[in-house]
């Protein structure tokens, strides 16, 4: 269903469960930066009234993964460490057409949306399945599907505001990029990392 083209090496989780507060301190800023996305897109398209308000449904969703992931730190004895850099998004954030016109601007800041969403679903399906954390296996199944819903609101936006065909194309180059960038992690604890 998503296409990615490089999936993630299961013995990421080992990483992940050799130090679950900087993995749960990561994610609660990943969920923060979604919310941050889905706002500034709202922001910068306040005329394209659908996508406002699908994407404020995503910012309170994101929001609220973001609470959740602080109410896991806090019931564990973690408290949220610092904001953390992203390289993958940073790196894949480059792949987004500048000095284009809004509506291809927007059509590839959808689907970065969509290859963030993705991305994490894959990886939290990953977890959720290796894991040997009950309550952390369950909850990043509950964050699987719901990632994998975000996933699918940003390709319908795009498809909906902008031809078939274009959106599949460049879509198709999005997942080219995103195995390019994506092969150089997996070895660290950070969901993208």
């Amino acid at each position: 269903m998503l296409g990615l083209k490089l999936a993630t090496d299961p013995r990421w989780v080992e990483l992940v469960e050799s130090n679950i507060s900087e993995v749960l301190t990561d994610h609660a800023f990943c969920e923060q930066k979604a919310l941050s996305n889905a706002i500034s897109i709202v922001v910068n398209y306040p005329e394209h009234t659908e996508i406002v308000q699908q994407l404020l449904e995503i910012a309170q969703e994101e929001l609220q993964h973001f609470k959740q992931v602080h109410q896991i730190i806090v019931k564990r004895g973690f408290t949220l460490g610092r904001e953390r850099k992203d390289s993958y998004v940073n790196e894949l954030i480059q792949f987004v057409r500048k000095g284009y016109n809004r509506d291809i601007v927007l059509m590839d800041r959808l689907l970065f949306s969509a290859m963030i969403e993705a991305r994490s679903c894959e990886r939290f399906k990953v977890l959720s399945q290796k894991i040997n954390d009950p309550e952390l296996a369950e909850f990043y199944r509950e964050l699987m599907i719901s990632e994998a819903g975000h996933y699918t609101t940003f390709i319908k936006l795009a498809k909906k505001f902008f031809p078939e065909k274009e959106v599949d194309d460049r879509w198709k180059a999005f997942l080219e990029f995103e195995a390019s960038v994506i092969a150089n992690y997996g070895k660290k604890e950070t969901i993208h990392g």
